[in-house]
């Protein structure tokens, strides 16, 4: 199946030579309520796998074909003007690395809700902490753990059952599909005291298992009913944006990977607005809505940006911001709610990155809220399109099975990730491709340390507080996320793969004067992804999906709570072989 990199960049492509840039529109958006859930009732699991249906999320991307010819190599990209990184050292976690544990992994994925789930790729991963309790979410399950031990309390569950939908897939055949559910993110507000999930949703028929006609699709979010993380409201926002406008042309269409942040009057979510059944991509939308109404379970207005033109592109993946436990908001002009995205429309090298605002976000608690949302490019470092990664060879039963080669891991792209707004400043970080001092270009992690502004007469200025890049020579880091708590100091985490590495956990401090620090290997993988994304037998195409993203926060203490993907080893099932992590360091 595509990923998304291809559709992004083709779209972005036939934007940029049409001239087709519909300017910035606010709309109100619906929202509805689904009623309650809860995690503490859950179906039983399958014993074994009872079905070998496969799916690469979301569903709605396109086939395509991308061949690698001759030996196990990471993919080539021209080397001019490529980031040259001295390198971090790889050292062992040290007396900071407090906390760790396995996470879901495909097995529990796959298993849940009666086994009734696809086997799904890549590794979509969430996590959230707070109140001795650790929520994770990953692909199209969700579960809670105890941050004292790492004892699992609830789950794992599937959220297709969580949010009282149709399951993925029922069994035995003939099949009856349910929604596709995918992207998870979860996020613990302390202020609120709340805990928020949520998910992409795109109808399919039940029969077929194809798009239903004429196209529904929305954003999932369940909002607990007290700092308990076992019961939850559920809402909707809708996403189809059928309305016939040039800013949503093609629709009906669906929110792409929805990205969540909150400030201390708002909850916020951006996704990518794809066509459902063309090849038309509209760019970022955002939607602002009160934060208190939905931690009331009252249904708020919900403010649509659309139409955001950016540079000599549209805007995409615009990342809002999170305030870690005892961190300060920015609480001038009404209430600040910032955002960070990449400018990288050709999938090349670039070195700018564009800073947004969302100004008067207090006016959200009104029926009518008055909310001003502006951008700012701003000179950085350069960063570009990373390669897909080497991996150590190692057993590959399901490789074996269908005589094919070890598989390659995809990075992506080098879309901004998840931005934390702390000590006055937004700290995220992306994949980009360096040249380590020896071999080919790798994947290594840019990251940016911003501090934002907004003036008395609402204008937008920003510089570069610091950034750098933090690398392994002959060695690839995949999806990084940054966690940082109120004191400004923080954690970066990734995947850690390469000739030399199974697919493992690592991290590095990081602080806005000193940049990033040794890399620390958290948990060492046992071996090779076998999964099924990268066989030909399956659609693929020698490279696998190895997770859209990672995810780092910090806790109340101070201390980063990180979860990534990884090679377990142990019990897996036939198609696939993933497990997260889940590790708490003090900075």
């Amino acid at each position: 199946m595509k990923h998304r990199t291809d559709i992004l960049l083709a779209a972005l492509l036939l934007l940029l030579a049409a001239g087709q840039m519909p300017a910035q529109k606010t709309s109100k958006a619906q929202i509805t309520s689904l009623g309650t859930a809860t995690l503490a009732g859950l179906a039983g699991t399958a014993g074994s796998d009872n079905g070998l249906e496969v799916q690469v999320t979301p569903a709605a991307d396109r086939q395509f074909s991308k061949q690698i010819s001759g030996n196990i190599s990471p993919s080539r990209v021209p080397a001019d003007h490529v980031p040259t990184p001295a390198g971090n050292l790889v050292v062992p976690p040290d007396s900071g690395f407090l906390l760790g544990f396995a996470g879901i992994n495909h097995r529990d994925q796959r298993l849940t809700s009666g086994g009734n789930q696809f086997s799904v790729e890549p590794p979509d991963q969430g996590l959230a902490v707070g109140g001795g309790f650790v929520l994770e979410a990953v692909n199209s399950a969700v579960a809670l753990y105890s941050a004292t031990t790492g004892a699992l309390l609830a789950g794992p569950i599937g959220i297709n059952e969580f949010f009282g939908l149709p399951a993925a897939i029922q069994r035995p055949a003939p099949f009856v599909f349910g929604p596709d559910v995918t992207d998870p993110r979860v996020y613990y507000d302390s202020t609120a005291g709340r805990w928020f999930l949520t998910a992409g949703e795109t109808d399919r028929n039940s029969v077929t298992g194809q798009f239903a006609s004429p196209g529904h699709s929305s954003v999932l979010i369940a909002v607990s009913q007290t700092s308990s993380p076992l019961f939850y409201n559920l809402f909707e926002v809708g996403t189809t944006d059928d309305t016939g406008t040039p800013d949503h042309a093609g629709c009906p269409c669906f929110g792409d990977q929805p990205l969540i942040g909150a400030d201390a009057n708002g909850f916020y979510i951006s996704t990518n607005e794809f066509s459902i059944f063309g090849p038309e991509f509209n760019g970022a939308q955002i939607y602002a809505m009160s934060k208190a109404a939905l931690a009331a379970g009252v249904l708020p207005s919900v403010v649509h940006f659309s139409g955001l033109p950016l540079a000599e592109g549209p805007a995409y993946s615009v990342q809002p911001a999170t305030v870690p436990p005892g961190g300060s908001f920015a609480t001038t002009n009404g209430g600040i709610e910032y955002f960070l995205s990449a400018l990288d429309f050709t999938s090349t090298l670039d070195n700018r990155i564009a800073v947004w605002a969302l100004t008067n976000t207090s006016s959200l608690t009104t029926v009518a809220p008055s909310v001003v949302l502006s951008s700012l490019v701003i000179g950085s470092e350069v960063y570009g399109q990373p390669p897909d990664a080497q991996q150590q060879p190692g057993p590959t039963p399901l490789a074996d099975s269908l005589k094919e080669h070890l598989e390659l891991l995809a990075a992506n792209d080098d879309r901004m990730q998840q931005t934390v707004f702390a000590g006055g400043y937004l700290w995220s970080a992306l994949n980009s491709v360096v040249k380590t001092p020896n071999g080919p270009v790798r994947v290594g992690s840019a990251y940016f340390i911003v501090t934002p502004s907004v003036s008395a007469g609402g204008v937008l200025s920003a510089t570069i507080a610091n950034q750098g890049y933090v690398s392994v020579n002959q060695e690839d880091l995949l999806f990084p996320s940054i966690g940082v708590n109120a004191a400004g100091k923080g954690v970066v985490t990734f995947t850690l793969v390469g000739p030399d590495s199974f697919p493992s956990i690592a991290y590095a401090p990081i602080d806005a004067v000193n940049g990033a620090g040794d890399v620390r290997l958290a948990a060492a993988g046992a071996g090779p992804d076998d999964g099924f994304s990268g066989y030909h037998a399956f659609g693929g195409s020698r490279t696998g999906r190895w997770g859209d993203y990672t995810a780092a926060v910090a806790d109340s203490n101070g201390d980063i709570w990180f979860a990534a993907e990884y090679i377990p080893g142990g019990l897996r099932t036939a198609v696939a072989n993933w497990g997260t992590f889940i590790g708490k360091a003090a900075p």
